[in-house]
């Protein structure tokens, strides 16, 4: 039997509470399809702070480039927001991703039709609504040199190489074949020389894939469509800034960011994560939405694990329990009866499992 290793980083706030129920998810896909989970768990953010007085300690340092792939729930602290360095939260995702080298981060938003009132946008602007953003990771203003302030002035750096351009650029590619085969390459190149050289080398790259249709649109414009015609869009291809700003424009659609999935890929294991933060007001009440974990970890069996068939199952499982009209407190209409973090997770799980008497066969 396949057995695959999986760092966990609960992280702070509401991070252990979402990611007990992805890690539960995880373990009942295992039974079901054929395959074992061993997890470990690690610290991050304000816990790698209190452990070790590190955001990133050495000991998960050591764990996440040893595991298969590394499942996060959220990182964040109000009392540690002007912390310096590795004691602010916030540098230890920056750290962990610069550590695992990945340089492209996948960011699907679609829109299910029972939660078609959740979001601000008319019901009928979301018809069809399914898209996927893959954002450049390592580069870009973040993590351009040099950068620094003084008390008059402050400076960063915009700065991308070809190279860092071209990987990303196949990702969006490569997904975008498995998708409508339609990729949308947001940059500034009426203005900035960087843009210039993105959308140069991503048109380059475009022709290696022929099946693949490419539009490029100023990040100004990128950010109209995606209110006023969504439903447009196949993949979404941008850098490091424009891809933080728009991603989270985008998570408005769904009417929730407790409902969204992120994965980080690069050079190594793959690092997966909810997109909603550590959410302090809410933590240890055990009513956060945990499906942005959930999914998490369905990217995590697609994209980390080669597991296909077990992510297919938790993706229809998270449907089905929403079509049944389970609730948690964010995506609740007044009136409906909402249910916790962990009732949310056992709704999941029954309908994953349910599959081993339904579909014997799939256990290999």
């Amino acid at each position: 039997m396949t057995r695959h290793t999986i760092a966990v980083l609960p992280g702070d706030g509401i991070g252990p509470e979402v990611t007990a129920e992805a890690v539960r998810v995880l373990r009942v896909a295992g039974e079901v399809f054929g395959f074992d989970i061993d997890t470990e768990s690690y610290a991050v953010g304000a816990a790698g702070v209190a452990e070790a007085g590190d955001s990133l300690p050495e000991r998960t340092r050591d764990g996440v480039v040893a595991a298969d792939a590394i499942l996060m729930g959220a990182v964040g602290d109000p009392a540690l927001a002007d912390a310096p360095g590795r004691r602010r939260p916030e540098a230890g995702l920056l750290a962990l991703r610069k550590l695992l080298g990945a340089y492209a981060n996948l960011r699907p938003v679609a829109v299910h039709p029972a939660l078609r009132h959740a979001s601000p946008l008319r019901p009928e602007a979301l018809a069809g609504v399914d898209l996927l953003i893959v954002r450049e990771l390592t580069g870009g203003l973040y993590y351009g040199e040099p950068r620094g302030r003084t008390a008059t002035e402050a400076v960063n750096t915009l700065r991308y190489s070809v190279a860092e351009i071209e990987r990303v650029t196949r990702v969006a590619f490569e997904a975008a074949r498995r998708r409508r085969s339609a990729v949308t390459s947001v940059d500034k190149a009426n203005v900035l020389e960087v843009s210039q050289l993105w959308r140069e080398t991503v048109t380059r790259v475009a022709r290696d894939y022929p099946d693949v249709r490419l539009d490029h649109l100023y990040v100004d414009f990128a950010a109209m469509r995606l209110v006023a015609n969504p439903a447009m869009v196949d993949v979404l291809l941008t850098e490091n800034l424009f891809g933080d700003i728009l991603s989270d424009e985008a998570a408005v659609l769904a009417g929730s960011l407790g409902l969204l999935p992120s994965a980080s890929l690069g050079d190594g294991p793959g690092l997966f994560e909810p997109v909603h933060g550590s959410a302090p007001d809410i933590a240890g009440r055990g009513v956060a939405n945990p499906i942005g974990a959930i999914a998490s970890a369905a990217m995590l069996l697609r994209y980390g694990l080669k597991e296909e068939a077990a992510a297919a199952a938790v993706d229809d499982a998270i449907g089905a329990t929403l079509d049944d009209g389970v609730r948690t407190a964010d995506l609740a209409r007044s009136g409906e009866r909402a249910v916790g973090t962990r009732e949310m997770g056992d709704a999941i799980v029954s309908r994953i499992r349910a599959l081993r008497g339904a579909q014997p066969a799939l256990t290999r």
